[in-house]
């Protein structure tokens, strides 16, 4: 008896990934990895990873910018942390910063390799977009997207950018 449930619990660790469930998640694979931004502006630097996480049903971005002293400012560095998971089927995303920021987003995927993030409509407040999109060439683009208040489908591009998987 214990040979057997021994022999069934070792079927069940041993099972290869592809054997488990996939999970809404799975549609953001193409994310997975360490990214370098690549043409940035002179002066700025940054990269950001996605790993997934809780078996798969967790996905965490971990990001940061530098940016050079200008005649704009000082030197500076921007971080930043998303989670992204699903909830009744549906993709979400909590973002938070060292700006102390906190951005909650739905997430809709557009294709294999596409998925916009929104933020809801709040009264009073701004509205957020975050894009990206894989290239044929590899190449991971994105955008930060910002609508004012009272025009919440008025979004203006705030941040674009273009990065390369380092692994």
């Amino acid at each position: 008896m214990r040979t057997a449930l021994a022999v069934a619990l070792l079927a069940v660790v041993a099972a290869p990934a592809s054997a488990q469930p996939k999970t809404p998640l799975a549609q953001l694979e193409f994310l997975a990895g360490e990214w370098e931004a690549i043409a940035a502006a002179p002066g700025e630097s940054g990269g950001f990873g996605f790993a997934f996480a809780a078996q798969g049903r967790v996905l965490v971005r971990t990001n940061h910018a530098e940016y050079a002293a200008s005649d704009r400012g000082p030197a500076s560095r921007h971080d930043d942390l998303m989670v992204v998971y699903a909830e009744g089927g549906v993709i979400k995303a909590d973002y938070f910063d060292n700006e102390d920021h906190v951005i909650r987003y739905t997430a809709q995927v557009r294709g294999a390799r596409d998925v916009v993030f929104a933020s809801d409509v709040t009264a009073g407040e701004p509205r957020y977009r975050l894009s990206y999109s894989m290239g044929d060439d590899g190449l991971l683009k994105g955008q930060f997207e910002i609508a004012p208040p009272g025009e919440p489908d008025a979004f203006k591009p705030y941040l674009a950018w273009t990065s390369r998987k380092r692994r």
